[in-house]
């Protein structure tokens, strides 16, 4: 989902939308770091940059769809580059769970529970 909203920074995206999106960005990252420091080849190093590049906006924009999921501003996710243990900060808010009503940002992108059918009254 986050490639398909590649730089949208509207709306909201649920912990699930944002974890499962992780761990696709960031394992070929590791994979080319590891191939980069053993290789030492600039190609490998080249390959590194571009991906990161690649893959910067859309992480991004999946980071702050998260903040706004719980309730924060974007601007938020700024403390990961200015302040001291700021990274902690923001990584607990993309760790807490979805609003459960709507905010400024959207409606909550949870499913709505189904309710049971109603019992219908005794015939009299």
């Amino acid at each position: 989902m986050p490639f398909r909203k590649y730089a949208d920074f509207t709306g909201r995206a649920r912990r699930r939308e944002f974890w499962s999106f992780l761990p696709l960005v960031l394992l070929p990252a590791a994979a080319l770091v590891g191939a980069a420091l053993l290789s030492g080849s600039d190609a490998v190093w080249f390959a590194l940059t571009s991906y990161v590049l690649v893959t910067f906006l859309p992480s991004l924009a999946a980071s702050v769809r998260r903040l706004h999921d719980v309730g924060r501003s974007g601007w938020w996710w700024l403390l990961t580059a200015f302040v001291p243990f700021g990274g902690v900060v923001v990584l607990v808010f993309l760790l807490l769970d979805s609003e459960a009503r709507d905010n400024d940002h959207g409606p909550c992108p949870k499913a709505v529970p189904v309710a049971a059918h109603p019992v219908p009254p005794p015939p009299a």
